[in-house]
Order: structure tokens, then C-alpha cells, then sequence
């Protein structure tokens, strides 16, 4: 009898630990089933307009990224209507949509699409736009804005030779008349640009070398809205009209963005610009747009930032693919992105000043263009 009830101890011991085994397996089992739960998910892109050469290569590239890494796209432009572009949210979250990468119109205007995205586990990526006062924004993929900022005052400093080219002060005397634009001011990248641009345009400000003749220096002055070009040429026409009468000139203008840029030129060129007797201030501008490249291959345009949007969907492909397989992607600023609730963690590329003198190398050579788009 005392043999039989260890035998019988024994049983039960092996059928417990047998059943823990299973049990365990199949916990292993469920967990690797779930990170493969998103393999062909639907993910949801919405882009601000298809008016901007640049969000339409955003969208292409990032569309062609993700489904060669085998999921489901849903490609959508809002024209810069920010109903369309909560419409096109809500759509995307009922089709069952496993991820959203948003370039947002505005970057406050979609907070309850967020909060619905949150409650249906619905990761978010902000695509070159920070998405503001949302505490439901996990991710943001971007470029290094405050630096583009910095480059573009950069590149209308060499313009204007107060910089060499190597970046030392060329001892430029002035007063050299300059005019400052700056993006839409719903749009939190407008004002990175911005704050860049003045620290370094600023102290020459200070020394009198630069003067903005119209005394309009503020960003809610100088912002134009929705990056609209028409808006642009309107003000560039009225600060001709009233502030460079009497012989007075403009040496240089401040854009934040090629579309705007040619608002401005046309602007300037309505106004006598751009002749023999009268050339064309230096003009900078962001995006490396075809227009605008090929304005500057002509002498009119001076500057733009190249951002190449094929490595910025390639960045943000890889951050899909890894919170959709369970991982964390990689980010290499945690403290400066803060939405107004709270930091968001950030991956920022790297930009480039294009001129007359290297479009070849940094276009061209790079495959970003052909030299038969360029002619």
C-alpha cells in the first residue's frame, strides 16, 4: 500500500509538471502567433495635398516601401481640407487599419481621431509634421528641422557674401535689405524653421550688416498659411509697394519653401527683378522641387534644401514594420519633440544646401533626378 501511494505521487507530479510544459508552450505558441497577428496589415498614410510636388514623392515612396515589406496600403491626400483629412482618418480606422502614418494639415485638428485610433490599438507614426496637444502620438519621422532653419539662413548669408563659402564671416559691412518669410503657422515644423533661420540671421540683424526694411521680423507677421504661394506673391507685392520705393532694393529673401519661392520671384519679377539692370535677390527656399531646381540651374532662385523623401520613407517603413512585428524602432531624439503633452520619441535625416554649384553631385549623381528632368 505505501508503494502505491508514491507511485501515485510520483503520477501526479509528472501529469502537473507535463500539463505546466503544455501550458507554457502554448503561452510561447500564442505569443509568437501575435507578432506575426500583422503580417499583410492594413496600414493608413494620409498626406496633406497633392499640390506639393514634395508630398506627392512622400506618398509614393512610402507606399512602395511598405508594401514591398508585404502590407496592405491605404494612400490617401486630403488637398489641404482638414475635414477631408479627418474623413479620411475615421475611414482608415474602420477599415481596420493596424497603424497610421499621418502628415497632418493641422497639426492640432485631428484629436479625437487620435483618441479612436487609441482606444482601437492603433499605433501612430507623425510623418514631417508633429502632430501637437495628443497624447496619442507614438512615434514622429522627420528631418532635422531647427537645421534646415540654420542652412537655409546659411546658404542666404553666402549669397549675399556676408558668409564665405567655407562659413567664416566674410566682413561684410551692409546694410544689406533682406525680407523674412516663414511657413504656415498651424504646422509645428514652420516654426523650427524659423527659430533656425534667426539664429543665425539674428546677430547680423543686431550689427546692422542685414536690415529687414519692412520691420516685419515676427513669426505671426511673416507666416503664410497653408505654405500657399499665391499668399506669398500677394505680400511680396505689397512689401514692394510699400516699403522699397525710391531706388530702394531688395537683396535677399528669406523663404521657408520652394512654392513659396516662386511666389516670391514672380513677385520680383512683375517689380522689375530679374533683368540685366536688376537681377534677382537671393532667394532660398526648402524641398529641391523640379520648378525650383530648375530655377536655380537658371540663375533666378539662389538656394533650396534638399530632404531626401526616399530615405525618409525608407526610415518610416522600418518603424512601421517594427512596432507592427512587436518591436521598438530605433530613434535618435527623445527630448526635443514635445507635442504640448509629451515628448515624442524621434528618428531625424539629415539635409542638404543645393545650389548652382552642386545640384549635379547632390541630385543628379544621387539619382533623385535625371539631368533630362533637369533641362
Amino acid at each position: 500500500m505505501k508503494f502505491t501511494r508514491i507511485a501515485a505521487v510520483l503520477t501526479a507530479a509528472a501529469l502537473t509538471a507535463t500539463m505546466a510544459a503544455c501550458g507554457d508552450a502554448e503561452k510561447t505558441s500564442e505569443k509568437e502567433a501575435s507578432s506575426t497577428d500583422n503580417a499583410g496589415a492594413l496600414v493608413g498614410i494620409t498626406m496633406p495635398t497633392r499640390s506639393s510636388e514634395r508630398w506627392i514623392h512622400d506618398g509614393d515612396n512610402l507606399k512602395s516601401q511598405l508594401e514591398g515589406l508585404g502590407y496592405k496600403v491605404d494612400l490617401q491626400y486630403a488637398e489641404d481640407q482638414i475635414p477631408t483629412q479627418t474623413q479620411q482618418l475615421d475611414s482608415q480606422i474602420t477599415k481596420g487599419a493596424k497603424l497610421l502614418i499621418i502628415a497632418s494639415i493641422d497639426g492640432e485638428a485631428i484629436t479625437s481621431q487620435l483618441e479612436n485610433a487609441a482606444q482601437a490599438g492603433i499605433k501612430v507614426i507623425a510623418y514631417d509634421r508633429l502632430i501637437r496637444n495628443s497624447p496619442n502620438v507614438d512615434y514622429y519621422a522627420t528631418f532635422d528641422n531647427f537645421k534646415v532653419g540654420v542652412q537655409q539662413a546659411t546658404s542666404l548669408l553666402t549669397g549675399l557674401k556676408v558668409l564665405n563659402a567655407d562659413g567664416s564671416d566674410a566682413g561684410a559691412k551692409g546694410p544689406l535689405n533682406i525680407e523674412l518669410f516663414a511657413g504656415s503657422p498651424d504646422d509645428n515644423n514652420a516654426t523650427f524653421f524659423f527659430n533656425g533661420a534667426m539664429s543665425v540671421l539674428q546677430p547680423y540683424i543686431d550689427k546692422g550688416v542685414l536690415v529687414v526694411k519692412s520691420g516685419q521680423k515676427d513669426f505671426d507677421t511673416v507666416a503664410t498659411l497653408r505654405w500657399d504661394p499665391e499668399t506669398a506673391q500677394k505680400r511680396m507685392e505689397n512689401l514692394l509697394t510699400s516699403t522699397y520705393k525710391g531706388g530702394a532694393k531688395v537683396d535677399g529673401v528669406l523663404s521657408p519653401y520652394d512654392g513659396i519661392s516662386i511666389g516670391i520671384l514672380s513677385a520680383l519679377k512683375s517689380a522689375g527683378y530679374g533683368t540685366a539692370a536688376q537681377a534677382y535677390p537671393i532667394v532660398t527656399g526648402q524641398d529641391a522641387e523640379l520648378a525650383s531646381v530648375k530655377s536655380i540651374i537658371a540663375g533666378e532662385q539662389y538656394s533650396t534644401i534638399y530632404k531626401d523623401t526616399r530615405k525618409l520613407a525608407e526610415t518610416t517603413g522600418k518603424m512601421a514594420d517594427d512596432i507592427l512585428k512587436g518591436k521598438t524602432p530605433e530613434t535618435n531624439n527623445n527630448t526635443d519633440y514635445n507635442n504640448g503633452v509629451k515628448v515624442v520619441p524621434s528618428m531625424l535625416l539629415e539635409s542638404a544646401i543645393v545650389t548652382k554649384d552642386n545640384y549635379q553631385k547632390e541630385l543628379v549623381d544621387s539619382g533623385y533626378y535625371t539631368a533630362d528632368q533637369l533641362k
